[in-house]
C-alpha cells in the first residue's frame, strides 16, 4: 500500500455521512475503504483511501462542505501496517455484512472473546470496540 493515505471523517448522522461521502469522492479520485457506525447510527466514520493530495483535498472539501460538521477528521499519508490490517479488518466486516454473511463466532455481542483466537497482544476489531 506504498503512496496510498488514508482520510477518515467522523461525523453525527448516516445522511451527514453519505454527503460526505459524496462530496469527497466527486472532489478528488479517493475511494470508500470502509465505514463505522456507532451509536445506532448517529456517529459515523467513513474512511477513504486514495494518494496523499487526492485524500487530504477530500477531507477538507468535506470538512467544508458537509450539511453537518465533523466531529472529527484526519489524513494519514503513509499508515502503518497495523492501520491497514485494522482499516482492513473493519473493511472485511462491512463486506461480509454487506453480502449477508456473517462468521459462526465473533458477531454476537454474547461471543467470548479469546486472545489466543485474535493473537495475544494484536489488535483487532473486538478489542478496539470494548475499549
Amino acid at each position: 500500500m506504498s503512496g496510498t493515505s488514508l482520510g477518515f471523517i467522523e461525523i453525527s448522522g448516516v445522511v451527514a455521512a453519505v454527503d460526505a461521502l459524496d462530496i469527497m469522492c466527486k472532489t478528488s479520485g479517493v475511494e470508500l475503504a470502509t465505514w463505522e457506525r456507532k451509536l445506532g447510527g448517529r456517529l459515523v466514520t467513513i474512511v477513504v483511501r486514495g494518494d496523499v493530495a487526492s485524500v487530504t483535498e477530500a477531507v477538507e472539501t468535506a470538512k467544508a462542505k458537509a450539511i453537518k460538521k465533523p466531529v472529527a477528521s484526519g489524513v494519514i499519508a503513509n499508515p502503518h501496517e497495523e492501520i491497514i490490517r485494522l482499516v482492513n479488518l473493519s473493511a472485511s466486516r462491512f463486506m461480509a455484512k454487506d453480502s449477508g454473511q456473517s462468521s459462526e463466532k465473533g458477531d454476537s455481542p454474547e461471543a467470548e472473546y479469546s486472545p489466543e483466537e485474535a493473537g495475544a497482544g494484536r489488535l483487532d476489531a473486538r478489542t478496539v470496540q470494548e475499549i
